[in-house]
Formats: structure tokens, sequence, C-alpha cells
């Protein structure tokens, strides 16, 4: 009997996110655009750059946190 291949599942790509982030943001009072995402998260992406990676992963971890709390 023949195993079953697993499913390799697709890494996401910076596309995937700007895209998922544009339809979070994208409400009736706030209207925003793929290419108005892009053009944020590439800028956040820049300042993320200027600090150490430790730093930059704390600040992406305290983000994550907050998050989180949104959420619940």
């Amino acid at each position: 009997m023949a195993k079953k291949a697993a499913s390799a599942k697709k890494a996401p790509t910076l596309t995937d996110l700007y895209d998922q982030v544009s339809r979070k943001a994208d409400t009736a009072k706030t209207q925003i655009n793929a290419a108005e995402t892009k053009r944020v998260l590439a800028c956040f992406f820049d300042a993320l750059e200027d600090y150490s990676p430790a730093e930059a992963m704390d600040l992406v971890a305290k983000g994550l946190k907050a998050a989180q709390k949104r959420r619940r």
C-alpha cells in the first residue's frame, strides 16, 4: 500500500501579508488598498531595519502580544 505524500504547505510571501493586512484594514470608515498597505508596511520594515536584530524582534514580539490582547 503506497503512502500518501504529505501536502507541503506553501510558505507565506510578503504579498500574502500585504493582502491580508489590506483586507483587515479596509473598513467602512477606513478605506485602504493593497498598494497603500504595501507602502506603509515597506516603511515599517525600513524603520525596523534601523534597530539591531534583537531590538527588532523585541518590537515584533511586543506587537504580537498587543495583537493577541485585541483579539480576546
